[in-house]
């Protein structure tokens, strides 16, 4: 599907939905959910209020479809409502809870039990590192290196120039390694990272 076709499919679609058309709301949620869902998991780890910030960001979507200009994708634009209600989520919270499981078992490849619970542990020491990041700084990183979008998604999701995002990403860096330094395991999961991606993402 060429990007013209695809533009007025959203615009016919958010049209429907602004029509009142159940068939085309049901549509919009069944086609976003999983990126929307998927989205925040990364951004946020494993934590007992995804499904409601899932629901949440829906309610936002639809409630800002009226205002939806097909400036870019329908994607892109329910991406950035996502992004605001992760970024609303971790500035009201001084500290999240340590996630329970790994980022996204379907990409994993079932390890060892014991190489998985140590994958678990990893994941969990990085995302209490990442709650001692300010707000910013996390959302850049986890959507830079975590969910591997460019640097230029980033700024254009978070309303930040790419210079802006890049420094935040640096910073995220920088302390998460400081913090691994006297944390093995974090230490083991950030190198395995930057040998596997060069840094771009984890």
């Amino acid at each position: 599907m060429t990007a013209q076709v695809s533009l007025v499919a959203d615009v016919l679609l958010v049209d429907r939905c602004n029509r009142g058309e159940e068939a085309a709301t049901r549509e919009l949620f069944r086609t976003y959910h999983k990126r929307v869902h998927g989205t925040l998991y990364r951004i946020l780890g494993s934590n007992r209020d995804i499904d409601d910030l899932t629901q949440d960001s829906f309610i936002q979507v639809f409630k800002s479809l009226p205002t939806f200009r097909a400036e870019a994708k329908l994607a892109t634009w329910i991406d950035r409502i996502t992004v605001r209600v992760a970024y609303r989520h971790i500035a009201k919270q001084k500290k999240l809870p340590l996630p329970n499981d790994t980022l996204d078992e379907e990409q994993s490849m079932r390890p060892s039990p014991g190489h998985q619970a140590a994958s678990r542990e990893a994941v969990r020491r990085l995302y209490s590192a990442l709650s001692e990041l300010p707000v910013a700084s996390r959302v850049a990183f986890a959507l830079h290196e975590i969910d591997g979008r460019s640097v230029s998604e980033v700024a254009s999701l978070v309303g930040a120039s790419k210079s802006a995002c890049k420094l935040r990403i640096w910073r995220a860096r920088r302390t998460l390694f400081k913090l691994a330094s006297t944390d093995p395991i974090l230490a083991e999961l950030l190198e395995a990272n930057d040998q596997e991606h060069d840094g771009s993402q984890l």
